[in-house]
């Protein structure tokens, strides 16, 4: 699908022209993002491999004189003002606006001094659709407001403030991949991505070298992730690993994994530990494939995520599963669904030549089974945060 509308970039500064009556001192980007491969691993302090998308979240801003932060979104057309006392409290800045207010308060919950600003926001990555527009909004804010402030915080240290605003001021029980993604992924690689110790590895993705291209498919779902759903997931995780005597599922081997599944009492329980477990290993499978270079091959691996997140955890859809069986058939190397489940988007490998012939295929299937029809994008891995002047 073309967009036809100016550059994210220019419609943040227009914005911010419109709305404040002069021009931004700068303007901040910062990417949605697509998991590659590892599905509810990241709060059970596994291995994920997301990459950074093109589309991208703009902020552009200026600081303002006192405490307070004015934020214009071109999504809502709405202006959000709060101050000092509103920020100290979560819970009384609510809606989008809570995701500027979050990070406010995070950097100044780990003692820095947040200048005033006035924000304009501007974003291609779609609402709803598990490629990270809440974490591309903090982490746009985030930058703008280190750069504005001169503020020393480093780039590794700033993807756990980002999550500790949408964990304790938002509300959202998310695990640590998304602002990682987001702020420390490099253009035409996957971030490999230790949950528990944050080390990180550019592992090289270059797609256009080898002749193949990633298919991402918004299904249109409405959106049935519920928190609840996921909160639920992440508590029988926890509630798994405390039964079996591990800090998190991370550390139950995957050669000892039917071992560890006999002592659990029910069967949702093992199926939980079974999806997670497994699926750190495919993530290892992966990384160990695209370091040999040997893209075409992660294929299996992909097509065999979605099946344990359909079977095990629970957590697609039939817009979902009809977009994968759809890609797989019409020739794909491997299709999954990713992001937190419920609803979202499909990731395909295709040949580059086959992907118009993949994506009218997903189509076709959903006009056959009467769904609304999909948006499909060719994208590759690009960068993460940059200021843009």
């Amino acid at each position: 699908m073309t967009d036809h509308r100016p550059d994210v970039t220019r419609r943040a500064s227009t914005g911010f022209q419109t709305v404040y009556g002069e021009a931004p001192a700068g303007r901040w980007a910062a990417p949605g993002r697509v998991n590659l491969i590892g599905e509810h691993t990241d709060y059970n302090d596994g291995f994920v491999l997301p990459f950074a998308l093109p589309l991208r979240t703009v902020a552009a801003a200026a600081p303002q004189a006192d405490d307070t932060w004015t934020v214009w979104s071109e999504l809502t057309g709405e202006t959000v003002g709060f101050g000092a006392d509103e920020v100290a409290a979560p819970g009384r800045v609510t809606g989008w606006g809570a995701y500027v207010a979050g990070v406010v308060w995070a950097l100044r919950e780990a003692g820095h001094q947040v200048p005033g600003a006035r924000l304009a926001i501007a974003s291609d990555v779609p609402l709803g659709a598990g490629l990270s527009s809440s974490a591309a909004l903090e982490a746009a804010v985030l930058t703008a407001l280190v750069d504005l402030g001169g503020l020393s915080l480093p780039t590794e240290d700033q993807p756990r403030l980002a999550q500790r605003a949408e964990n304790h001021y938002v509300g959202a029980p998310t695990g640590i991949m998304d602002q990682s993604a987001t702020i420390r992924c490099r253009a035409g690689h996957a971030l490999f991505l230790d949950c528990r110790s944050e080390q990180v590895e550019h592992v090289p993705f270059d797609l256009i070298r080898a002749g193949l291209a990633i298919l991402v498919i918004d299904s249109h779902a409405p959106h049935r992730h519920v928190d609840g759903e996921y909160a639920a997931r992440r508590a029988g995780c926890e509630r798994a690993a405390a039964l079996l005597g591990v800090p998190a599922l991370r550390d139950v081997p995957a050669g000892e994994l039917d071992t560890a599944l006999a002592r659990l009492p029910d069967d949702e329980t093992r199926r939980l530990v079974r999806h997670v477990v497994t699926e750190d290993q495919r993530v290892l499978d992966t990384v160990a494939l695209l370091r040999g270079g040997r893209i075409r091959h992660i294929g299996g691996l992909l097509t065999a995520s979605h099946a344990s997140m359909r079977d095990d955890f629970a957590i697609t859809v039939p817009e979902v599963d009809t977009a994968v069986e759809a890609a797989l058939t019409a020739g794909a190397l491997g299709a999954r669904m990713t992001g937190g489940g419920f609803g979202g988007c499909v990731l395909a490998l295709v040949e580059t030549a086959d992907a118009d012939r993949v994506a009218a295929a997903v189509t076709s299937a959903y006009a056959a089974r009467g769904l609304t029809a999909p948006t499909p994008r060719t994208v590759t891995p690009s960068t993460g945060t940059t200021r843009l002047n």
